[in-house]
């Protein structure tokens, strides 16, 4: 990992510093992208088998998994994988539980009732990644608030194996979360099948779930598009940085930096400290547990573009903090709650020696569907409302419109816009002939 003494960088250096590798736009992986959705529009089932035989290299028709893969799955898996999806779908549910948002509903004015109902959206589509991880844990963090909000149509798409079947254990999760319409489909070619529909995908309005590069570009461009599909966010590769004190086990902070580097080459991982000694102990630490581990390539080269940044004060780190806003940010620290209040930009938090950030990914409760490259500025993980879309309501009586009407005419009239105020005036003449009268 790269050291950096903040103190010792100009104001420009220390932009750059922070600049995710790969933030600029691709244009060839935008274009590849483009063509792959392209040719999904126009050619359907076609190209969507094309594609995974192509990129997945398995020979696949398209289609929706019969109850009997969900049964040959269940028998695949032993009773440890089961019992510790059940215990985190638990977890996960309990905590989504409590954001379900209330309906409001204000009377403003004698006669003036103002309302906010919500409705779950009605299809959705749901991406859970397989590639060179398979990744049941995301099924949960989808298929629990989905099924809160009450979303009618849940539609899943997970890559396939060599078998041509998703993984195990994620059709057990997806079972379990009362998910039953999943295709062994996955890249940007699924994004595409449920943005615009095939002859056996169901369109959607709106996908979920983190990806790879491609998986994000093919979100980015479909929701763009007025004729495909919303999207959760923009989630790329993975992310963690750890606010470290002199206290810190450089055990654990090597150990959290790891979890997240092993994501992938292009993950990145960050530390911040005021303690030089702490830094050179988790250079050590990485040294002799990246040979223990079976993805040990991929970590090493997550940790060829991720940074060791010294700081004055722990001040200044929570200051970088809010400015890198990273995914995950793990305070292992003396007094990490002391610090919470001062960060404004971060998707997840985890406060403490003992609070791994890899419990958040599985079994915590919290939902590890986040905002990546600096996202965690102005977007929020994955929540229930997320599965849901508010709509206001009003109704005005007589006696309302008297009072407010006039107020929205004078302001029509000011804005230029005369079949506004004329719209409101008609009524109120006609309240006033009705009293004369």
């Amino acid at each position: 990992m790269k050291l950096i003494d903040w103190n010792r960088l100009e104001p420009s250096q220390a932009h750059k510093v922070l600049r995710r590798p790969g933030f600029e736009t691709d244009k060839e992986l935008a274009d590849e992208v483009s063509a792959i959705i392209t040719a999904v529009r126009e050619r359907g089932d076609s190209a969507v088998n094309e594609f995974t035989r192509r990129f997945d290299n398995v020979a696949v028709e398209i289609q929706c998994l019969p109850g009997a893969a969900f049964a040959q799955a269940d028998g695949l898996l032993g009773s440890d994988i089961k019992a510790a999806i059940a215990g985190a779908l638990s977890n996960i549910r309990r905590f989504h539980l409590a954001q379900v948002p209330e309906p409001s509903r204000v009377e403003v004015r004698p006669g003036v009732v103002c309302e906010k109902q919500l409705r779950a959206l009605g299809t959705v589509g749901l991406y859970v990644p397989g590639g060179s991880a398979s990744l049941p844990s995301t099924m949960l963090m989808l298929g629990v608030p989905s099924g809160i909000a009450g979303c009618p149509r849940r539609v899943l798409c997970t890559p396939p194996g060599k078998n041509g079947l998703p993984d195990p254990a994620i059709l057990h999760a997806a079972a379990l979360t009362g998910i039953s319409e999943v295709f062994a489909v996955g890249g940007a070619q699924a994004i595409a099948a449920m943005a615009y529909g095939t002859e056996s995908v169901p369109k959607v309005d709106k996908i979920f779930g983190p990806g790879n590069r491609w998986v994000t570009e093919a979100k980015q461009q479909v929701t763009r598009d007025p004729g495909g599909a919303g999207i959760d966010m923009p989630a790329g590769p993975s992310e963690v940085m750890v606010i470290a004190d002199k206290t810190a086990s450089a055990e654990f902070v090597a150990a959290d930096l790891l979890s997240q580097a092993e994501h992938g080459p292009d993950s990145q991982v960050v530390v911040v400290t005021d303690s030089k000694g702490l830094l050179e102990n988790v250079e050590r630490e990485l040294s002799d547990q990246l040979g223990t581990l079976s993805r040990q390539e991929i970590a090493e080269a997550a940790l060829a573009g991720s940074l060791r940044i010294l700081t004055r004060d722990l001040r200044q780190a929570v200051s970088i903090a809010n400015a890198y806003a990273p995914e995950h940010l793990i305070i292992n620290t003396r007094e990490p709650s002391a610090l919470l209040g001062d960060i404004t930009s971060a998707g997840s938090v985890f406060l403490g020696s003992w609070s791994a950030e890899a419990l958040g990914d599985y079994c915590s409760g919290t939902n590890h569907v986040l905002p990546t490259n600096g996202f965690a500025r102005y977007l929020s993980g994955l929540s229930v409302i997320d599965f849901m879309r508010s709509m206001t309501v009003q109704a005005v009586t007589e006696g309302g419109l008297s009072a407010i009407g006039p107020m929205a005419i004078t302001l029509a009239r000011h804005e230029g816009l005369e079949a506004h105020a004329r719209a409101v005036e008609l009524r109120l003449a006609r309240l006033a002939r009705r009293a004369s009268a």
